[in-house]
């Protein structure tokens, strides 16, 4: 713009002064160029030397008003140092006190340039005010914009907290659902195997106890390699004996997969496998497996058995929901259950390769068949049946889905919305600011020269009524309607058309034209949300109703021209370029910041993930440290005999403890009730009566103290041998649960007495032991507030 302002300036000077102009124009000229080529491409100067190379420019422009001389001479250096003076307050935005230096530095070269220029030496104070005006309302309008966008940071930086917390706490419940489903699988089964003492050959039982130990000190569902699923399925255990299911299995091809969703699938077909030898009452099962188009894999197992009804299914047992359909969960794939009574089952697993990595192919894809014997295992009594091939009832339940590009589409969509609103308001602000000073005082000050007068008051009252249209919707954070954008937009060409018609020709652009110069800011708020081609099209339509208008009443002279052509740079031009900058502001840099942003929320999240997982998993091993962990140890070395009675309590009461850790997860009214039944159903499918007694209105019980609660009964049923009592009595001011044993092993008041090592004992949650002959009595009772919902028993 600088430079364009100069050419026309030097047409405008006479040709003998042309020379000298030239001389004090193109050093400033050379100065633009140089910023214009850091710009690009930085260059290793210093910041005194690009200070001193702004102020050259302005400086050198004022300098060259007395030789240019005249009113086109004092426009073109005008209109040039403001522009700079402007641009200054943006290149310097980091530090004000170098953008207030420039711009003292370009009003004192316009002083002295016009002082110089005119006869009289006086002093022209307008432009000097519209220049720090113009100063002033660029610096308002980049400490809006940054205002609008340190908002959006700090909004921005809350979702993204509330994203992490709620990605940290799904990973969390997914690594959850998985270990518990592993615990379920292995050591959960082995001990409950060990405590009911059914096997006559314990010999599998040594490596089946290191197995589990190894499991349980593993990191679940985070394997990074990858696996042949074909070859998992080969391995997939049939049992022996009278409860071995001989599996048909058909294999298509290499299915080559993560190892994550192949291990989750291979543990589910063995659960599944296990549920067919113990509920369906056939001895068959078929295995298929094959790819799908698009990466994805399928497996399935069907069995003719007696089928079930899956929605009959008690939420708190654990095969389908934590073993096959949990696990799948957690690895983004579906696991769904086919069955009804009488209709056989059908399980099938399907995972989708998300990430679209090519996986190996098996171009000839030959069918394979294998029938094998297995080694026996030690499987989970009382687990649900597995489902199978029938038209019956299906549930399934897909898996979450993968991390899309929407919340970096929303991120980037809301900085771009706050950045918009920034910048029309700064638009907003500039045409007020524009319109009430300078406009507003040419309007009054040549009300002579109008024809007639009114049209033009009435046109200023026009933008005023479109700045406040628009600016309503602006003020409360919303985009502008387009039906009223489309109605602004009408009212402001209007407005160019009636003082471009009613203003007498030779006052176009000048100190009378008071509509040219803020025309262009009404469209700029307007248009400031779309491609600036359309901004681009406003103004050329704006320039062409003044310029048909000028030439309406003749040609223009050269001097004319070049003075018309000063006045459209140092308005429309410049209102152009923030235009364009806008534009670069909302499409290109929004986007770059929504992108960093993205990148570095999600290594937080990664971050905190891997820390809490972390943590969690030391503190599940820290848990079983004490009591479980032993026991695998002393089963998988041969220093505990599974023959040994003492041994089959312990594993019993390992067992209870376990399944009231799974029960906690469940979405119940009751847990506390919950995870009791899950501790009575471990002692009932060992033998034992056990009663069931709850008095009082239920309330909240942390989990915390429900551990402490039930820990003693889990204790008092896994050691008791013929019947059992338990109860649970809920008063405004405590919660007692009890369990009376008959026909106790002899240390179960030692086995009750010894503090676990995995819970965090409360002050408020006292125990009391009594033993008389073969019974026990143990009561665990927690002291809470009172609360008036809550009923006497």
């Amino acid at each position: 713009m600088v430079l364009l302002c100069g050419a026309l300036g030097l047409v405008w000077a006479d040709a003998a002064d042309v020379p000298l102009a030239s001389a004090l124009l193109a050093p400033a000229v050379l100065a633009c160029g140089v910023r214009l080529w850091a710009l690009r491409r930085p260059l290793p100067l210093p910041l005194a030397l690009l200070w001193t190379l702004d102020a050259a420019v302005v400086l050198l422009m004022g300098l060259s008003q007395p030789v240019l001389d005249g009113e086109g001479g004092n426009a073109m250096v005008e209109v040039a140092v403001g522009i700079s003076v402007i641009a200054f307050q943006f290149e310097w935005a980091t530090r004000p006190v170098a953008g207030a230096a420039l711009a003292g530095a370009g009003v004192v070269a316009c002083v002295l340039g016009d002082v110089f220029s005119s006869s009289e030496h006086d002093l022209d104070v307008v432009p000097l005010v519209r220049m720090l005006i113009q100063v002033g309302l660029s610096r308002a309008g980049y400490l809006i914009v940054r205002a609008r966008a340190r908002a959006a940071d700090r909004s921005a930086a809350v979702r993204a907290a509330l994203r992490r917390e709620a990605d940290v706490a799904a990973a969390r419940r997914a690594t959850e659902r998985e270990y518990l489903a592993t615990l379920h699988d292995t050591a959960s089964a082995t001990l409950l195997m060990v405590s009911q003492g059914d096997s006559r050959d314990w010999s599998w039982l040594p490596p089946r106890a290191r197995q589990d130990l190894e499991a349980l000190s593993a990191m679940p569902g985070f394997e990074t390699g990858s696996v042949d699923l074909a070859a998992l399925l080969g391995c997939v255990p049939e049992g022996e004996g009278q409860a071995r299911v001989r599996l048909t299995t058909h294999i298509e091809g290499l299915l080559t997969m993560p190892s994550g969703p192949g291990l989750a699938i291979f543990n589910g077909v063995r659960e599944a496998v296990t549920n067919v030898s113990r509920h369906a009452g056939v001895r068959e099962a078929v295995l298929r497996a094959w790819r799908e188009e698009g990466n994805g894999v399928v497996v399935e197992l069907s069995d003719a058995g007696r089928g079930f009804d899956p929605d009959s299914v008690p939420v708190r047992r654990r095969g389908i929901s934590g073993s096959i359909i949990g696990r799948m969960r957690a690895v983004e794939g579906t696991a769904s259950i086919t069955s009804r009574p009488g209709a056989g089952t059908r399980v099938r697993w399907r995972w989708h390769d998300r990430g679209g990595v090519p996986q190996a192919h098996d171009q000839d894809r030959v069918p394979q068949a294998h029938d094998r014997g297995r080694v026996p295992q030690a499987h989970d009594h009382g687990r649900v049946p597995p489902a199978g091939d029938g038209a019956g009832q299906a549930t399934e339940v897909p898996g979450p889905a993968a991390r899309t590009r929407a919340e970096h589409t929303a991120a980037v969509r809301f900085i771009r919305g706050q950045l918009l609103i920034g910048a029309q308001l700064v638009a907003l602000l500039i045409c007020l600011v524009w319109q009430f000073t300078i406009s507003l005082r040419r309007l009054v000050a040549h009300q002579d020269i109008y024809h007639p007068a009114w049209s033009q008051t009435a046109a200023f009252v026009c933008l005023v009524a479109v700045a406040a249209t628009g600016g309503a919707s602006l003020l409360r954070g919303r985009r502008i309607p387009s039906g009223v954008r489309g109605w602004c937009l009408g009212s402001v060409l209007a407005v160019s058309a009636v003082s471009a018609y009613t203003l007498p020709p030779h006052h176009a652009t000048g100190p009378a034209d008071w509509a040219f110069g803020v025309v262009g800011w009404h469209a700029l708020f307007l248009l400031a949300d779309l491609r600036v081609r359309w901004y681009a099209a406003f103004l050329g339509a704006h320039i062409g109703i003044n310029a048909a208008a000028v030439v309406g009443h003749g040609a223009p002279a050269a001097a004319e021209v070049a003075v018309l052509g000063i006045a459209t740079v140092g308005s429309c031009g410049l209102q152009f370029a923030i235009g364009a900058l806008m534009t670069h502001l909302l499409r290109d840099t929004a986007p770059a910041a929504g992108s960093a942003a993205a990148r570095e929320e999600e290594l937080r999240t990664r971050e905190r993930i891997h820390e809490h997982l972390q943590s969690d998993h030391k503190e599940r091993y820290r848990a079983l440290t004490a009591t479980t962990v032993p026991l695998l140890v002393g089963l998988g070395h041969g220093v505990l005999s599974p023959h040994d009675e003492e041994v089959r309590l312990r594993c019993g009461v390992e067992g209870a403890r376990m399944r009231r850790l799974f029960a906690e997860g469940d979405a119940v009214a009751d847990p506390l009730l919950n995870e009791l039944r899950a501790c009575v159903e471990v002692a009932e499918h060992q033998g034992v009566t056990v009663g069931l007694a709850v008095r009082g209105q239920p309330g909240e019980v942390p989990v915390e103290i429900r551990r402490e609660l039930i820990d003693p009964v889990a204790v008092t049923l896994g050691r008791t041998r013929s019947a059992a009592r338990v109860t649970v009595v809920w008063t405004p001011g405590a919660v007692r649960v009890s369990a009376v044993g008959v026909d106790c092993a002899d240390d179960c008041t030692e086995a009750v007495a010894v503090p676990s090592q995995r819970r965090v004992a409360d002050p408020q949650v006292s125990v009391v032991r009594t033993r008389r002959g073969e019974s026990m009595w143990a009561e665990a009772s927690w002291s809470r507030p009172a609360s008036p919902e809550v009923a006497l028993p």
